[in-house]
């Protein structure tokens, strides 16, 4: 099981992996609504590396993302369950509108993204690959999103 750490304290876990030998691999995301794409698209990232970070958008910024009424599951409830996965090692919370000074400050070995965002789209890859690291483009399962989860909720909720 994972744990939910603060900047700080993973800045000294990324110090010790990098002493013995161990990538790091960061992605990041509001992880609203934990459904299947996502816990696919996790454990492709971390088959890229050793460690796999998640960057957790703060409940603040997936409002200043996604709107007023995101998001649905409360920042501390999403860290929890994130960190709960077998594939994911540490889930760091942040508060900025994008995760750059969060990657600026642990520096990783791979930057993981979905494949939806184009590289010159990809917030810190300039960054990580300065450092001689790798940005990854994953594919999405297909019809897996959260949105299309808070569709059909909606839809059934309208049909009683």
């Amino acid at each position: 099981m994972g744990e939910v750490v603060s900047r700080e304290e993973f800045i000294g876990i990324r110090d010790e992996a990098r002493t013995a030998g161990r990538s790091v691999v960061f992605t990041n995301g509001c992880f609203d609504i934990i459904h299947r794409g996502h816990t696919d698209y996790l454990a492709r990232a971390k088959s890229l590396g050793d460690i796999l970070v998640v960057g957790l958008n703060t409940d603040r910024s997936v409002r200043a993302l996604k709107g007023e009424t995101r998001p649905i599951i409360p920042e501390d409830d999403r860290a929890h369950v994130l960190a709960a996965l077998a594939s994911v090692d540490y889930v760091c919370l942040f508060d900025e509108d994008t995760p750059y000074e969060l990657i600026a400050a642990i520096v990783p070995d791979v930057l993981a993204k979905g494949a939806g965002y184009s590289r010159e789209n990809i917030v810190g890859a300039d960054l990580v690959e300065e450092h001689g690291g790798r940005v990854v483009a994953l594919e999405a399962l297909e019809g897996r999103s959260t949105r299309s989860i808070v569709d059909r909720i909606l839809e059934v909720r309208h049909e009683r």
